[in-house]
């Protein structure tokens, strides 16, 4: 057994229960640090795994790295993405309005005034403010990574996703102050903005492609690293709350399911525009969403 990879995502499940780590020791009859002990890999004994997958509700196939991994957290999501993505020597992207990991400082500001504004406003402040802390966090050690690793990308943008983006701003469906609105309209521009600029000059490791067609029914990512691959597919995008969010994403290594993704993409690929073409498609996409 990888015990330090049965130590992440024992980290994710408990983000994804809900449960404080406290909680969770208590109920095993271990210590907290015992508890943070397991999630940084220490050696854990199988009947330790088979109660703690009772406790959190899971498989203990799924502590194990067996099968198919499940997530309705965006939080909890976010945490494993950022595990599999340290492993990770190319990513794949399909679908979505942005490459998060090439994201500009405006996204990010605006998502961190859009997410604190929103936890101010919750009537459980405290637990809104902690969560919103805790995803923007994520969100960094994930840019942090890609930064550290610098695994080469392809991603293939939605113009569909994008036009939302533009219309909406960054992180859609917060009910936040017009003015904050506005600024993450203004995010938003900025972000395609980027996205144009790089689609033309093509950074080393880092392709993207525009895809025209009818929106991917699911967004999804094939992550591949030295040893194992992976695939992501996810209804939440990096600017989903935090505290709220309907959907599953789910996480597998199963071969079956990465052949059939890797198609996709390839067919995908082959179909986006690109360099200037899809640059301009860009421009005309922001140039649409300004005010009149």
């Amino acid at each position: 057994m990888r015990f330090a990879d049965i130590g992440q995502q024992l980290r994710a499940y408990r983000l994804e229960s809900g449960l404080r780590a406290e909680e969770i020791a208590a109920r095993l009859g271990v210590s907290r640090a015992a508890l943070y002990r397991y999630e940084k890999g220490e050696v854990i004994k199988l009947d330790t795994i088979r109660r703690l997958a009772e406790l959190l509700k899971i498989s203990p196939l799924s502590l194990l790295g067996i099968g198919v991994e499940y997530f309705s957290r965006p939080v909890a999501f976010q945490e494993r993405l950022r595990q599999v993505e340290e492993q990770a020597d190319q990513i794949l992207l399909v679908g979505g309005a942005l490459c998060y990991q090439v994201s500009t400082d405006a996204f990010e500001g605006a998502l961190a005034e859009a997410w604190t504004e929103a936890a101010e406003a919750s009537a459980e402040r405290a637990p809104a403010r902690a969560m919103a802390d805790q995803a923007l966090g994520l969100l960094t050690a994930r840019k942090k990574v890609h930064q550290q690793r610098r695994p080469n990308i392809i991603g293939i943008l939605s113009e569909a996703s994008l036009r939302r983006f533009l219309q909406e701003g960054v992180a859609a469906g917060i009910a936040v102050p017009e003015r904050t609105r506005a600024r993450c309209r203004a995010a938003a521009v900025t972000e395609a903005e980027s996205i144009a600029a790089m689609m033309e000059s093509v950074p080393i490791g880092l392709q993207l492609g525009l895809s025209t067609g009818p929106d991917p029914s699911g967004a999804f990512i094939v992550l591949r690293g030295r040893d194992r691959a992976h695939v992501v597919g996810s209804p939440f995008p990096p600017d989903a709350p935090p505290t709220s969010g309907l959907g599953v994403a789910m996480i597998t290594a199963a071969d079956e399911a990465i052949s059939v993704h890797q198609r996709v993409a390839e067919a995908a690929w082959r179909d986006a525009l690109k360099g200037a073409a899809a640059a301009a498609r860009i421009r005309e996409l922001v140039a649409a969403a300004r005010p009149a």
